[in-house]
């Protein structure tokens, strides 16, 4: 019977793309590498300064991507008329007029030194330093410091001779990060900070470790039903520039410090836009293409390089939604298609997240959410379908007309392990489709997956394989034309049930 019903719907496809090519001299051939290349040297361009989520980088994107939207014939579908829908992002860090001194000497919070988390914090202590040995010890050492702050020079381990380079991606952080975890599990019982002086020939750690300090931390509230977030108070990691001390601490000296956080409404925003379909029965319901346009902005520096451009992550699929456009202005169909550029998805879903709770488009009237997420780089030959394989399968039919799209028009060899519920990388819970899956809506998840440059400065517009994506643009539109053309909806699996939806610390999956 699978086979069968796949074979149908293999055959509603080339039928779908057949009458669209009947009706407007092939649709599908609007979608051309030259404008994709085109659109995505603008949008991951350094001019754009990374799009960072809640700034202005992220509005300007929004803005420029509007514009091509309705240069390609897309219709307004935001807020009274427009194409945007504005959401307020909650932002908290600790403040840069938290008063620091060691040893009487006055330091600048954000400059000088560092909190390694939004806490608040009120210090008077007498400062206690300790040597760790090296390598750590698994046991901690004895005695407790209680009532006192520990100093410790950060201190990495040698690499051994041909070791690989520190990671610059989501891992940045880790090597003075993670020895300063162990160090605290090894000699601050009892204290009440750790403070790390970070050496001046260390400047790279400093910046991976002070680039999250102006940021802080974002959350969004879209049903108004969060309770008001407040940060903890307890034990304190400070980061110390090394020359700001002006050399090491007199013996008897004190920590003195009163750390507070600042909190701030940002917007962000989701830029959206449609394609009103043909049929007059069928025109109410929407096939919705999703991406996300927003990235990391500018970070510490690798290379000469601060801008994180975020060309594959995700302008590859915003500008594949700009020529998916194109081709569907050109030729509508039965139903009508819906573009939702997220804001702010590396904060956190967070752009999906509000609109499924504050839909201009009705949930139930969409019918089906196509997301894509990172498709321009890896092998030519192969791509992934996330949420083609139980749990993550939401709609079995959605997935025969996906299947049968790339069989038609983009021949990839899929790959189905980043599926797998047990997959290290928990790729299906990082993109904007799980929103919409989790409000009942058929989604699927186009990709390419991961690569080593992937949330780092090195994600440019000159490493994405044009080609490639070119068609992971088409195989989207053929199944998205599909689902527009069909009698018959696909339709939800009843028995659909996600393993988790958040992680460790109460957040939803992002990145």
């Amino acid at each position: 019977m699978r086979h069968f019903r796949l074979a149908l719907t293999t055959a509603l496809a080339l039928g779908a793309v057949a009458i669209s090519a009947q009706r407007s001299n092939d649709p599908i051939g609007r979608i051309m590498e030259a404008d994709i290349k085109r659109d995505l040297f603008a949008l991951a361009g350094d001019e754009m300064r990374g799009r960072e989520g809640g700034t202005l980088d992220e509005m300007t994107a929004s803005v420029w991507l509007a514009e091509r939207a309705r240069e390609a014939g897309l219709q307004p579908a935001g807020e009274n008329g427009t194409y945007f829908q504005f959401f307020p992002l909650e932002r908290y860090r600790a403040s840069a007029s938290s008063p620091v001194t060691i040893g009487g000497r006055k330091l600048v919070m954000g400059r000088d030194v560092v909190t390694d988390a939004v806490v608040l914090a009120d210090l008077d202590a007498t400062l206690v330093e300790v040597v760790p040995p090296s390598p750590l010890p698994e046991a901690p050492l004895p005695p407790a410091y209680t009532g006192k702050a520990v100093v410790v020079r950060y201190s990495p381990a040698t690499p051994a001779s041909g070791a690989a380079p520190a990671p610059v991606g989501p891992g940045a952080q880790v090597a003075l990060r993670t020895w300063t975890r162990n160090v605290q599990r090894l000699v601050t019982q009892g204290s009440t900070a750790l403070v790390v002086i970070v050496p001046d020939n260390q400047k790279e750690q400093w910046e991976r470790a002070s680039v999250q300090f102006p940021r802080g931390t974002y959350a969004l509230d879209p049903d108004g039903t969060a309770e008001q977030r407040t940060p903890t108070r307890g034990a304190s990691i400070l980061y110390v520039r090394e020359s700001a001390l002006g050399g090491t601490p007199a013996a008897d000296a004190r920590l003195v410090a009163s750390i507070f956080t600042d909190s701030f409404t940002y917007p962000s925003v989701n830029v959206i836009a449609k394609v009103t379909g043909r049929d007059a029965k069928l025109r109410d319901e929407y096939v919705l293409f999703s991406s996300h346009q927003d990235h990391d902005g500018e970070r510490y520096t690798v290379n000469g390089d601060n801008i994180w451009n975020g060309a594959d992550d995700n302008a590859t699929t915003s500008v594949a939604l700009l020529a998916i456009g194109r081709a569907m202005s050109a030729s509508p169909g039965r139903r009508s298609a819906l573009f939702i550029w997220h804001g702010s998805e590396e904060r956190g879903l967070m752009g999906s997240r509000w609109y499924v709770k504050h839909p201009i488009v009705p949930l139930k009237q969409i019918v089906a959410c196509l997301n894509g997420d990172m498709m321009g780089r890896n092998d030519p030959k192969t791509a992934a379908l996330l949420g083609a394989l139980p749990p993550h399968r939401n709609s079995p039919e959605l997935v025969d007309m996906a299947y049968a799209a790339n069989k038609a028009v983009s021949e990839f060899e899929i790959d189905s392990s980043w599926d797998d519920p047990n997959h290290r990388e928990g790729w299906y819970y990082r993109s904007d489709h799980l929103s919409y899956a989790r409000s009942g809506i058929p989604a699927l998840f186009f990709t390419t997956l991961l690569h080593p440059d992937y949330h780092t400065p090195f994600d440019n517009p000159d490493r994405i394989d044009i080609a490639k994506l070119t068609r992971m643009t088409k195989w989207m539109y053929a199944t998205g034309r599909t689902v527009a053309e069909t009698d018959k909806a696909p339709a939800v699996d009843p028995a659909f049930k996600l393993d988790r939806c958040r992680d460790s610390t109460g957040n939803y999956c992002g990145g």
